[in-house]
């Protein structure tokens, strides 16, 4: 049973939290008023898995305009133009064809969205995103989708790793990201790595993440 306020979970949270790391609170099936009271409490970014929910929420706190909005969840492709109008970054660009959908869209919108790559460290049927060999295999046609700003990978654990094992898959995630921006590519930034939820944080703030996706620790259970 979870104890203290929103607010006051989000300060110890932030207590184990070096300053920058991004903390982005996930909001999917979290009521606006919860909402509101992790904003109170200093949060600036919000995380949601579906573009429609995310939509609906953003039009009740238009009187919030300093949030950003963090699409983590898999992302079809033919809601990617409603994607690009809704948030500022999307962490779950999975797969080639995606991202040069969303930067033929991000043009004619004269948008230039912030994108992480997803990638899966270790073979997982439940998780999106490419392997380390099609991602490297991408990387010449990714860096020639100049109206995204790709800043870096996210990755999920899959289920069922020790504490080593969920650590050395970070730290494979970090050294993936070192290794990319090393062949200095054009567009790829790859200074940012998204990786680290409620359950393993701390291991991927350890192993290096710059941006923490946490949405249980802060509001408990959801109802789905």
């Amino acid at each position: 049973m979870m104890t203290g306020s929103i607010a006051e979970r989000i300060a110890n949270i932030r207590q184990q939290l070096p300053p920058e790391v991004r903390l982005i609170a996930v909001t999917k099936k979290v009521p606006v008023d919860a909402m509101r009271e992790a904003y109170g409490a200093g949060i600036r970014d919000f995380g949601e898995s579906q573009v429609q929910e995310a939509a609906a929420k953003r039009s009740l706190l238009q009187d919030l305009p300093d949030v950003t909005w963090h699409l983590i969840g898999h992302l079809q492709s033919n809601k990617a133009r409603k994607a690009l109008e809704e948030f500022q970054w999307i962490h779950s660009c999975d797969n080639l064809q995606l991202a040069q959908r969303l930067n033929r869209l991000a043009t004619e919108l004269s948008l230039k969205p912030q994108v992480c790559l997803q990638v899966k460290m270790v073979p997982d049927p439940t998780k999106y995103g490419w392997t380390v060999p099609e991602l490297l295999t991408d990387l010449p046609e990714l860096d020639q989708c100049e109206a995204l700003q790709i800043q870096g990978l996210m990755t999920i654990l899959p289920l069922g790793l020790s504490q080593q094992e969920s650590i050395e898959v970070f730290e494979r995630t970090r050294a993936l990201a070192l290794e990319i921006r090393q062949q200095s590519w054009s567009t790829l930034q790859m200074h940012q790595l998204s990786m680290g939820m409620s359950g393993d944080y701390l291991l991927a703030v350890k192993a290096g993440a710059t941006m923490v996706r946490l949405g249980q620790i802060i509001f408990g259970d959801r109802i789905a």
